[in-house]
């Protein structure tokens, strides 16, 4: 049985239900049943985390979500989401891939923390590679990242461009390189920390 349509899918498994309640339906119409309603359910399953994407982007929270999955939360919603989710990151499970979620957002919160501490030195870093002059394109390109980064309320803004300036720092400017490095080591401990934490509380 095809279910490459579900409307005419459902039809036909819902006949051969009927047949097989009147006592009428043979072995392979029951077998093919079956395997329809598995590709059915499969293409269905599919369909809910891009449903559910696109309510997001329509503005739906997970509250007013939540009624419409049939859970009774907003925390209960986006973990629905996240086991229905393929992952990007290789885990397996859907279980799997909620652990890898919350242990991102506790990483996430980590270094927010730890930049709204360390706001000034992380401006100051910053001011300087953004002010270096005589850099190559790309080193420029890295640092104009940085500088406009400098306009935004948050310090946590300012780690990934640079990060990624710092090779383009190692030649000529060993000394920024080395402190933009701890800092990059700084904050990767400070999520393997987060998700160690969470794992503990569990």
């Amino acid at each position: 049985m095809d279910a490459t349509d579900p409307a005419d899918a459902v039809h036909r498994i819902h006949d051969v239900l009927a047949a097989a309640r009147a006592g009428t339906a043979g072995q392979d119409q029951l077998l093919a049943a079956l395997a329809g309603l598995r590709l059915l359910r499969d293409e269905l399953a599919g369909w809910e985390p891009e449903l559910i994407t696109a309510a997001r982007g329509a503005g739906a929270s997970w509250v007013a979500l939540a009624p419409a999955l049939g859970v009774a939360s907003r925390q209960a919603a986006e973990r629905r989401y996240l086991r229905l989710q393929p992952s990007d990151t290789g885990e397996r499970t859907g279980e799997a891939r909620v652990g890898a979620e919350r242990d991102r957002r506790a990483g996430d919160r980590a270094v927010a923390d730890w930049a709204r501490r360390n706001s000034a030195d992380l401006r100051r870093l910053a001011g300087q590679v953004s002010a270096l002059d005589g850099l190559s394109p790309a080193a420029q390109e890295s640092a104009d990242r940085i500088g406009a980064a400098l306009g935004d309320d948050d310090p946590a803004t300012l780690l990934p461009p640079l990060a990624a300036a710092r090779p383009h720092l190692a030649d000529d400017h060993a000394g920024l390189a080395e402190r933009v490095g701890e800092i990059a080591e700084h904050t990767d401990r400070l999520r393997r920390d987060a998700a160690g934490r969470r794992l503990a509380r569990e």
